[in-house]
């Protein structure tokens, strides 16, 4: 099996606080090291305190396990921080027609730049509805279902709808 293969293959691992998104997807696959029967999966949590990181580490072994690696390792890197930017064009869709706005993509201003975590009220006024695509909306909470979620409100359809923070 080639490292494009064993990406192909973890394609059916689902982000378990995300459903409609897999890891490879989501970025957080960084790299895949092949040697003999043993294979080395790359992760890039999307925070360092992620509760589902337990549970994805588990299913990236189960899997690779049923398709015959005998050796396993799931290394997580920290070493350059998860970025929205890490996600395909194809998670953003399907965040949206999941009823989640996206992330914007995030642009680097300048070499020394560190994202933070803060929603401007500039920010939160371009945020658009999923379900309506206007920008009338307001954020009613920081923290959604889950952390790297915050709740919105769109004045326009009446709908609730959680934004995928950018960072």
């Amino acid at each position: 099996m080639t490292a494009a293969e064993v990406l192909n293959v973890l394609e059916a691992v689902q982000d378990p606080e995300i459903p409609v998104l897999n890891i490879v997807e989501l970025g957080i696959v960084r790299n895949v090291h092949l040697e003999n029967n043993r294979v080395q999966v790359d992760i890039t949590p999307t925070y360092s305190g992620c509760p589902a990181l337990q549970a994805i580490e588990e299913a990236i072994v189960r899997l690779l396990q049923e398709q015959g690696f005998q050796q396993v390792i799931v290394r997580k890197v920290f070493q350059e921080p998860w970025t929205t930017d890490w996600m395909t064009e194809k998670a953003r869709e399907k965040l949206r027609a999941y009823g989640i706005a996206p992330p914007a993509p995030h642009h680097e201003e300048a070499p020394d730049f560190i994202p933070l975590p803060f929603l401007s009220k500039h920010t939160l006024s371009a945020i658009p509805c999923p379900f309506c695509g206007a920008t009338q909306t307001r954020q009613t909470s920081a923290f959604g279902s889950t952390a790297c979620k915050a709740l919105f409100f769109c004045e326009a359809c009446q709908q609730p709808f959680e934004y995928f923070k950018a960072c």
